[in-house]
C-alpha cells in the first residue's frame, strides 16, 4: 500500500487548516494517473486531502476494512477486477462510504450504471482539473451523509408506523369486541329465535379504527336501549371518544329508561370531560326505548339522521321526525343541552332502521350524492325482506352508485324488529 500525502502551502494559513483531513483511498494501478491525481488535489486544496493508494480491489477492500477511509476514488478497470464489478465489490464491503468512480472513455456507460447502483459520481480521466476532483470529493461525501441520514429517519419512520399499525390493529380489535356480538333477548330467558325483539346490524369502518358505534342492551324483560352515535371524523381521535361515550352509558344506564334525559346526562358528563381538550368535538346521536309491555318506543335525537320506522300495519316506511320532530343539538356543542323525549305506538312487525351518514353522503362520478331520499326509497322497496337483506342491498347500492367498493366515512346500520308485544306478567 502507498501513502500519499499532499503538503499544505504556508499562504494557506487560514480557516481550513482547522478543518479535519477528507481522508480518500485510490484504488489505482496506474502510478503516472496516481501522481496526477494526487498533484490535483494538492494544487487545488493542499492539506485538505490525505491521500492513500492501492491497485487492487482486493487491497482496497482490506484497506476499507481497517476503517478510518471518508471517500473512495477507483479506476473500473484493475489487474483483479473489471468494469462494473469492480464498483460492485467495493461497495459490498463498504456501503456506507461514497464511492466515486474514475473512467476511460470507453468505460462511460459503465460508469453510468455504477451511478445507478449507488456510486455518488463518476469522472472521466483526462477530463478533470484539481478543483473539480476536489468538489466532486465534498458533494459526494454530503450527498452520502444526507443520504445514511435519510435512510436513518425511513427506518425510524417504518419502526414507527409498525407500531402504529400494531396500535391500530390492537385498537381495532377492542372495538370489535364492544360491537354486540350476541343481542340480548326479551325476556331474558328466552332464546334469541323466540324473543320479543329482534336485532342486526351491519358496521363498515372507513380506517383501521371508527367513530361510528351502535348498541343493543336490556332495560328490564320488556325494555330494550337502543343507542347509535356518529363521533366526528374518524380514526384513532374518534375511535377514544366512542370509548369514553360507551364507558357513560355503563355509568348512566340507571336514567336509561328516559330518553331525553339519558342524552342530556351523556351530553353533560362528555363537555365536562372533554372541557379541556384543545380540538373540537361533536357527536350526532339517536336513542330510542322500545317498550314491548308498553307497546310504545320513547326517543330522543341529538342532531342524528332521522331513523326510518316500518308501519307493517300501515305498509309505510317513514322517517321518525315525521312523527314527532323535536330533538336537540349534537353532543358535545353546549354543557346545557336539553333533549325532548318523542314517542310513537308500536305494533307487532314493525321495525325500526338506524342508520349514520355515511351510507348516504357517497358521491357518483357526477360529484351528485345519493342521498337519503334513495335511502328512504330502497326500503320502503323491501318492507317485505327481511332486515339483513335490506342492509346487503343498501351496502351494494351505494357502492353501486359510488362506483367503488370501499366507503370513505364510516358505515353503521342498525336495525330492531318488533316481533311481538308482551303483556305484564308474561
Amino acid at each position: 500500500m502507498h501513502s500519499l500525502e499532499t503538503t499544505r502551502m504556508p499562504s494557506e494559513q487560514n480557516l481550513k487548516a482547522f478543518a479535519p483531513q477528507i481522508r480518500a483511498l485510490l484504488v489505482e494501478d496506474n502510478p503516472a494517473d496516481a501522481r496526477l491525481i494526487e498533484a490535483m488535489l494538492s494544487e487545488a486544496e493542499g492539506g485538505s486531502f490525505r491521500l492513500e493508494r492501492v491497485d487492487r480491489v482486493s487491497r482496497g477492500i482490506e484497506r476499507l476494512q481497517q476503517g478510518g477511509i471518508d471517500v473512495v476514488l477507483s479506476d473500473l478497470s484493475l489487474p483483479d477486477s473489471h468494469g462494473l464489478e469492480t464498483f460492485t465489490q467495493l461497495h459490498a464491503a463498504a456501503p456506507r462510504i461514497p464511492i466515486i468512480v474514475l473512467s476511460g472513455l470507453s468505460d462511460t456507460t459503465i460508469a453510468v450504471k455504477a451511478v445507478h447502483e449507488g456510486a455518488q459520481d463518476f469522472l472521466v480521466k483526462g477530463e478533470v482539473d484539481g478543483r473539480l476532483l476536489a468538489r466532486s470529493i465534498r458533494y459526494a461525501i454530503e450527498r452520502k451523509a444526507m443520504s445514511e441520514q435519510l435512510h436513518r429517519y425511513a427506518d425510524e419512520l417504518r419502526k414507527k408506523n409498525a407500531q402504529l399499525e400494531a396500535d391500530f390493529s390492537m385498537a381495532r380489535e377492542i372495538q370489535q369486541i364492544f360491537l354486540p356480538n350476541q343481542y340480548p333477548t326479551f325476556p331474558q330467558w328466552e332464546t334469541p329465535e323466540r324473543s320479543a325483539l329482534g336485532f342486526s346490524h351491519r358496521y363498515l369502518s372507513a380506517e383501521a379504527v371508527g367513530g361510528d358505534f351502535f348498541d343493543f342492551f336490556a332495560i328490564n324483560d320488556s325494555t330494550c336501549g337502543v343507542l347509535i352515535c356518529d363521533v366526528m371524523g374518524h380514526g384513532m381521535r374518534a375511535a377514544l371518544i366512542t370509548a369514553i361515550m360507551r364507558g357513560l352509558i355503563e355509568e348512566l344506564m340507571l336514567t336509561a329508561g328516559d330518553a331525553g334525559r339519558f342524552l342530556t346526562e351523556i351530553n353533560r358528563s362528555l363537555r365536562a370531560i372533554l372541557r379541556q381538550t384543545r380540538e373540537p368535538f361533536l357527536a350526532t346521536a339517536f336513542y330510542g326505548v322500545l317498550d314491548v309491555g308498553a307497546a310504545e318506543m320513547r326517543f330522543a335525537n341529538a342532531g342524528h339522521p332521522s331513523p326510518f320506522f316500518l308501519s307493517w300495519n300501515r305498509r309505510l316506511v317513514e322517517p321518525l321526525k315525521h312523527f314527532d320532530a323535536r330533538h336537540g343539538p349534537a353532543l358535545g356543542l353546549f354543557e346545557r343541552s336539553v333533549y325532548p323525549t318523542c314517542r310513537i305506538e308500536l305494533s307487532g312487525r314493525d321495525r325500526l332502521i338506524l342508520f349514520t351518514d355515511g351510507i348516504y353522503e357517497v358521491n357518483n362520478e357526477a360529484g351528485e350524492e345519493w342521498g337519503q331520499q334513495r335511502l328512504l326509497e330502497m326500503v320502503q322497496s323491501g318492507l317485505d325482506s327481511p332486515t339483513e337483506k335490506i342492509f346487503d342491498d343498501l351496502l351494494r347500492e351505494a357502492q353501486r352508485f359510488s362506483g367503488t367498493s370501499t366507503f370513505e366515512d364510516d358505515v353503521c346500520l342498525a336495525g330492531v324488529e318488533v316481533r311481538a308485544l308482551m303483556t305484564h306478567g308474561t
